[in-house]
């Protein structure tokens, strides 16, 4: 079927049209711009409009000297992929279930109905307490369906498709996903042993980035955390663009080895801190906890309001009732010593093969860089009965070394001794 019309909106809306009804599938050339205005009758300008009004629509894509195609549903890693056959899961990047409390007992009572409020006031009591210590102006507490749910609609509150977001480089997967299914360009900021690097900040935002997600601590996938001084950098930087988002995805928070340092800046107009409960109560419990600027909250409110897209009441009160538990406590308190001790041992035999580990470990997560090609790496491991994953999962960068990431949360004394020689063997064979 051709493509008709004589304005960008009618040529458009051609274009929609045959991509809904199946005569343009995915992967499908559109007419360069010039010659598909020759064909019409109209302005390459035109044509050229439409076209941008496809890829910001998300229906079309520019591939720059490929041309314009039918965008394709993007095919994303997925984090905690299930490890199949006998081989030991360092590669699911899943907490350990023995340091997780029970989640059933605290959800058997409570039946809510519509109209009630969208947020527990018992649990946002707590999340006003906790968030207060480390934020020092006002601020609104929400609850959302998890931390990737509350990145996805704070950017979609604030951006529009095409727009620039500033993320570390490598990424946590999800983040890497929302980027893509929501259209935002993503601007890499390298990653070293205190988090982001100020300098290539300073780059993203001189490029154009209207938004931030950082993680202060625990990085995932490389295990790194802000340490006050770099923390002041980042804060020094991001002062001189009050006007862009700041996303902290604080996700270890309650067994975290290490402190929390603020990144944005008292300038800083638009601004979140997200804290889920995912890898301290259950990954399938889908809360996260909220603290924003009043506008951020409001814009975040309403598109979570009570009766459509609110959190379960019932999960609410659930992750209520173990935060307020004393036993629980203890257990997070186990969990920071067991976690940070696992990925301590790992850190240590992989020195004593000679494959040094120099950032200060903390979360699931060990990052192993290599001076060889990941995937025959990760291959050999396989066949040798050792699930992990390849880390070009997580970089923008290509060019950046060649890593893998260890998910350590259940790791053994004898599997973290036998893995290292594995991998040192596996190492050798590849150089």
């Amino acid at each position: 079927m051709p493509i008709t019309g004589t304005t960008a909106a009618e040529i458009a809306g051609s274009v929609r049209d045959q991509v809904a009804s199946g005569a343009l599938p995915p992967g499908t050339p559109l007419p360069p711009v010039r010659a598909l205005g020759a064909e019409l009758g109209v302005n390459r300008n035109t044509v050229a409009l439409a076209y941008r009004r496809l890829v910001e629509a998300g229906v079309a894509q520019t591939r720059g000297r490929g041309g314009t195609v039918v965008s394709a549903v993007p095919q994303l890693a997925r984090e905690g992929v299930g490890v199949g056959g006998a081989a030991v899961d360092l590669a699911s990047g899943n907490p350990d279930p023995e340091l997780l409390p029970d989640i059933l007992t605290a959800a058997r009572r409570g039946r809510y109905l519509y109209g009630v409020p969208a947020v527990d006031p018992a649990l946002a009591a707590w999340a006003d307490a906790d968030f207060a210590e480390d934020v020092d102006r006002p601020f609104r507490t929400l609850v959302t369906h998890g931390a990737v749910d509350a990145t996805e609609r704070l950017l979609n509150a604030h951006l529009t498709r095409g727009d620039l977001v500033a993320v570390e480089d490598p990424c946590f997967l999800a983040s890497i996903g929302t980027l893509r299914l929501n259209g935002y360009r993503g601007a890499p900021v390298p990653v070293d042993d205190a988090g982001m690097r100020p300098d290539a900040l300073r780059a993203a935002l001189d490029s154009g980035a209207r938004a931030v997600v950082a993680t202060p601590r625990a990085h995932n996938p490389t295990g790194a955390s802000l340490t006050s001084e770099r923390a002041a950098e980042l804060r020094a930087v991001l002062a001189g663009h009050p006007q862009v988002l700041v996303i902290e995805d604080d996700h270890f928070s309650a067994v975290s080895a290490r402190s929390y340092h603020r990144i944005t800046p008292a300038s800083t107009a638009r601004w979140a801190l997200v804290r889920s409960v995912s890898k301290f109560l259950g990954p399938d419990l889908r809360v996260a906890l909220v603290a924003a600027d009043t506008q951020s909250a409001a814009r975040l409110e309403a598109r979570l309001s009570a009766g459509t897209t609110w959190v379960s009441r019932l999960l609410q009160d659930t992750v209520r009732d173990l935060l307020l538990d004393p036993a629980v406590h203890d257990l997070h308190e186990r969990a920071r010593e067991s976690y940070a001790a696992r990925a301590d041992l790992l850190v240590r035999h992989l020195g004593a093969h000679g494959i040094e580990v120099p950032r200060r470990t903390d979360g699931l997560n060990v990052w192993i860089e290599l001076g060889v090609d990941d995937r025959p790496v990760v291959d050999a491991l396989a066949r040798r009965g050792w699930a992990v994953r390849p880390g070009h999962l997580f970089l923008h960068d290509p060019s950046r070394r060649p890593a893998i990431r260890v998910t350590t949360s259940t790791l053994t004394a004898p599997q973290a001794e036998a893995f290292a020689a594995e991998l040192a063997a596996v190492v050798a064979e590849s150089s």
